[in-house]
């Protein structure tokens, strides 16, 4: 399928897919989006739960794509002095051809940007690999109905295309392994809305609920296991 390199809304890149007219990134702002959805209220959010206060986390990314969520989790974990073991799932990975195109690195306050921008996508697959002190990292190329963890992550960034181009991404069962996945008291977040993907969540046992979306989406959803 035909990939190609966009600029969105707030000047950073993502890849475009003509072929269905979908984006791995948000067009009003791929690092907005990412901040917004998965840093504030998925990692902040975390950080700051009274029952769940930790220096340690574990963080599943269903969706591993460019290494946004990746890269801007790493820089956040040392901002906030935590420890954060990432695994991030990805059946399709980007080519390092179109990770070279990608501006990210150029757009964080980070001179390391480029060069830990560019080890994530050459470090090997199926392997842990120590980043940094605060970050590693472990890449799975696996389908989403294939991943069998149970009680491993404190955290789930769902990141897989949208409902309307593969809607079997977002149904119950794929939702009842994210469950089970998931520690007590888990979080999941992710940038949709849908009220078939809210149901499908409600459906195998999560708490859901809707908070105010990134620029030019209203809503996205945040999922609990065993807590409000």
């Amino acid at each position: 399928m035909k990939r190609e390199i966009i600029i969105t809304a707030d000047g950073s890149s993502t890849i475009h897919l003509p072929e269905w007219n979908e984006h791995y990134h948000s067009k009003h702002g791929a690092i907005q989006e990412a901040a917004h959805v998965f840093i504030q209220s998925g990692l902040h959010h975390c950080c700051q739960l009274e029952s769940r206060r930790t220096d340690h986390l574990a963080i599943l990314e269903m969706g591993f794509g460019t290494g946004l969520n990746a890269l801007m989790t790493l820089f956040e974990a040392e901002k906030l002095n935590i420890r954060v073991d990432y695994v991030g799932i990805e059946a399709y990975p980007v080519t390092l051809d179109e990770v070279f195109q990608l501006n990210y690195a150029d757009r964080t306050d980070q001179s390391s940007g480029a060069a830990v921008f560019k080890t994530l996508h050459q470090l090997s697959w199926e392997h842990a690999h120590e980043v940094t002190s605060h970050f590693s990292l472990t890449k799975r190329k696996q389908f989403f109905n294939a991943v069998a963890d149970e009680n491993t992550f404190d955290l789930i960034y769902f990141d897989a295309f949208g409902p309307r181009v593969q809607p079997e991404l977002w149904t119950a069962p794929i939702f009842e392994r994210m469950f089970k996945a998931l520690k007590y008291q888990g979080v999941l977040v992710t940038y949709s809305a849908k009220g078939s993907v809210r149901r499908a969540m409600q459906q195998v046992g999560f708490l859901v609920e809707k908070l105010p979306g990134p620029p030019g989406k209203r809503e996205m959803l945040r999922a609990s296991k065993g807590t409000t």
